[in-house]
């Protein structure tokens, strides 16, 4: 093969297939054997990996702290979020949501309905082991009652929004035939909860949807919806293969940051790539781990302080600043189409306090991480190396990406304050 071949072969949408893990060996072959609570006993009752084991308790004590919310500085802001009208099809959503609630048998209410400001909102999590074992999970539950949760995301979410969810399903599928860990990793390994004492067109409640490369928090009040934090991932992000051959997804969010990364002057450009390799030796304990690699606003960073860094939105020009809001257009494209218009409006309205930096290259074949942050959005971006693929360095065909509302927009948390409660006073008339 010439080296042009090699090149070309190394970015071709199949490229994954040269770094498949050898299924012979022991975490495989124990992985095979495994369905998901024996996979998560590997981890709390043996401690493998120890990395992991290691992640997962240092997650426990941030879930001790009280929520308060991601900040650029430690401080939360206030008043960045108000209650509106959205136009959400609440009705449908409820009925949908009240549909599921009527499968559940005893045992699983108890376990899949949560108090509307429940700690159980926080502990969702990527990796497939099933950490935080609550809900119902659709791969063990009747055909009737997975489609119904479908049904609760199909409403709750655009169109778009719901196909892309479903492609990060059936990727997550893909990679379990794959690795031979069908038990582990298929298209409906994924936990589904609901908060609030019932589904209402009136009152406050949500749901959450978490598991492999999809993790969904949706909160809901009236015509209004929050979703985020949210997780969205793929190793590897191409379909190759079997019954859903030609599904890929991120394409978008990598193509667009790349161009707008791209088109910046180069002075500008160096001031926006805050580390020029993907780990890189000047960075400091900490921004480069195990787990979310270059991520910061994972999985239990609840009230993780992030300082702004790269180069403010505001200096670029008209070209490039559309290019901002069509990558947060694809970060948000869970909300329907007019709850994400105004999203972008309120993004929109802060790009004087809009940073965009960068990590890695700039070139065509480059992996790279970015990330856009503002009071009242971030959105992360990154190329990973492998995790169940042999990868030693990031590739283009892992990818994680994260959605995150700061100053305690997450989870809907900064609209309670204005939500008005029930009736107080109460005087008994026997």
């Amino acid at each position: 093969m010439s080296s042009s071949e090699t090149q070309s072969s190394q970015h071709s949408p199949s490229a994954f297939r040269q770094y498949l893990p050898d299924l012979d060996s022991p975490r495989f072959t124990t992985l095979a054997q495994n369905d998901a609570h024996s996979h998560a006993e590997e981890l709390k009752e043996k401690r493998a990996p120890p990395w992991l084991y290691g992640l997962y308790q240092h997650w426990m004590k941030l879930l001790q702290e009280p929520f308060k919310g991601i900040t650029n500085d430690g401080i939360v802001r206030h008043n960045l979020f108000k209650v509106q009208d959205e136009g959400i099809p609440m009705t449908r959503i409820v009925t949908a949501a009240r549909n599921v609630i009527n499968q559940l048998t005893p045992s699983q209410t108890g376990r899949t309905i949560f108090h509307v400001d429940s700690f159980e909102w926080r502990t969702w999590s990527n990796p497939e082991f099933l950490i935080s074992d609550k809900g119902i999970r659709l791969d063990e539950v009747s055909p009737l009652l997975r489609d119904s949760v479908h049904s609760v995301l199909r409403e709750s979410f655009s169109r778009e929004g719901y196909e892309k969810a479903v492609s990060a399903m059936r990727i997550n599928h893909f990679l379990g035939e794959l690795v031979n860990a069908p038990r582990v990793m298929n298209e409906n390994s994924y936990n589904f909860v609901m908060f609030g004492a019932e589904p209402s067109c009136t009152k406050p409640w949500g749901w959450a949807l978490y598991g492999h490369h999809l993790c969904l928090s949706v909160f809901l009040y009236k015509g209004q919806i929050v979703v985020s934090p949210c997780f969205t991932g793929a190793e590897p992000n191409f379909v190759d293969g079997g019954v859903y051959k030609g599904t890929r997804m991120l394409e978008k969010e990598e193509r667009l940051g790349l161009r707008l990364m791209q088109s910046l002057e180069v002075r500008m450009r160096d001031r926006a790539r805050v580390y020029k390799e993907m780990k890189d030796p000047d960075m400091p304990r900490g921004r480069w781990n195990h787990d979310d690699q270059r991520h910061l606003c994972g999985a239990y960073r609840d009230n993780r302080v992030v300082p702004y860094e790269g180069v403010l939105v505001s200096e670029m020009d008209e070209v490039q600043r559309g290019i901002v809001l069509d990558i947060l257009e694809q970060y948000l494209l869970y909300l329907p189409a007019q709850a994400r218009k105004m999203r972008l409006a309120d993004i929109e309205a802060c790009f004087h306090e809009t940073y965009f930096c960068w990590i890695g290259g700039d070139g065509d074949d480059d992996p790279f991480y970015y990330r856009i942050q503002s009071p009242v959005v971030i959105a992360e971006f990154d190329h990973h190396s492998g995790v169940f693929l042999t990868n030693d360095q990031p590739a283009k065909f892992h990818i994680h990406t994260i959605l995150r509302t700061p100053n305690a927009g997450d989870y809907g948390w900064a609209l309670r304050d204005q939500i008005q409660g029930a009736e107080q006073d109460y005087v008994w008339e026997g």
